[in-house]
């Protein structure tokens, strides 16, 4: 019995079922549109759209074009407050992110149960035609949030490194994982998944005029995301290195994909962690410190006023005590 057949109910008359799991109603609503279940999409690099490396960087490089040629054409205007697009980008993508999560959690639960971790970042497991599926969807979400970026642009907001960089790196990081067949994808993007729901619900909640206290553990969740992918990755990338290319060195089997994507996935990876890292110390810690030394400064400068007033206090009560001598004389 599948995993699909177990999440079904049989209707009260006994005829037909009731489809319970996302992934059924998922498939019903591809269908409906694209007019072909959702496991019969295949990705052929030159046919499906944004398949090609030149539409990436086509994409990367209008990005920039559009954020920094606007940021030229915003810089003698009044800032946009577009609050209420902004609301409904941010909650789009909170949903959105929750949804593709689900459906990654609902192909990957069963695989993970019946064959394991390493079957799954390293062989077929890791690589079906529904992951494909979502593989695709998750890519193309990517350039759904570089418009992130246009409402900073907008607003006249700073546009800074991190987050200019971050953007278009992504996308082309999932392309080079789709067109690479790396199993182990589904880590970095369950994780990024997860994150993306908590950081775009923050945004949106702060749209609304929303204090959110734990701003702070979106940095920390996406520096413990980069941790957790580059452990992955790096154990994927050196399983395939050692099997084909040292099988004398210490290694499992060898995990599926293209080394050029393992070369891709480590490399940026490990650049989000630094800028990340840099990202949190310089926002967070250095703010904490700067905040110490205020504190600091402040309680010195109360100390020295109450010193004053005490030495202020004892001249009068010398000055006091003399004009009595005076007086008695």
């Amino acid at each position: 019995m599948s995993f699909d057949q177990i999440h079904t109910l049989q209707s009260p008359s006994g005829i037909g079922v009731i489809p319970l799991t996302p992934w059924k109603a998922f498939d019903r609503l591809w269908t409906s549109v694209m007019g072909y279940h959702a496991d019969e999409f295949k990705f052929v690099e030159g046919v499906t759209p944004m398949s090609t490396l030149t539409e990436t960087v086509a994409m990367i490089v209008l990005y920039v074009v559009v954020i920094f040629g606007g940021r030229e054409f915003m810089r003698n205007r009044e800032p946009l407050k577009l609050n209420g697009l902004f609301k409904a980008h941010n909650l789009f993508l909170t949903l959105l992110s929750g949804g593709l999560l689900v459906l990654f959690i609902g192909q990957l639960g069963p695989s993970l149960w019946q064959h394991g971790l390493y079957e799954n970042i390293c062989g077929a497991d890791g690589w079906t035609k529904p992951l494909v599926t979502l593989y695709y969807l998750n890519y193309i979400t990517k350039y759904i949030e570089l418009i992130d970026t246009v409402f900073l642009m907008v607003k006249k907001k700073p546009l800074t490194f991190l987050h200019t960089y971050h953007h278009p790196a992504t996308a082309l990081l999932c392309y080079t994982q789709l067109i690479g067949h790396t199993s182990v994808s589904w880590v970095p993007i369950t994780l990024n998944l997860t994150v993306h729901v908590v950081m775009y619900w923050y945004y949106f909640q702060s749209a609304r005029g929303v204090k959110v206290w734990w701003k702070e553990w979106i940095t920390r969740m996406q520096i413990a995301q980069f941790i957790i992918d580059l452990g992955f990755v790096y154990f994927a990338s050196w399983d395939y290195y050692a099997s084909a290319h040292a099988p004398w060195l210490p290694h499992v089997g060898r995990c599926a994909g293209e080394p050029f994507a393992a070369v891709s996935g480590c490399v940026i990876l490990s650049s989000y962690l630094v800028l990340f890292i840099m990202f949190y110390i310089a926002t967070y810690r250095k703010a904490a410190s700067r905040k110490g030394a205020k504190k600091s400064e402040s309680v010195a400068v109360a100390s020295m006023k109450e010193s004053a007033v005490k030495v202020a206090d004892s001249c009068a009560t010398i000055q006091h005590g003399n004009s009595k001598l005076v007086s008695r004389k």
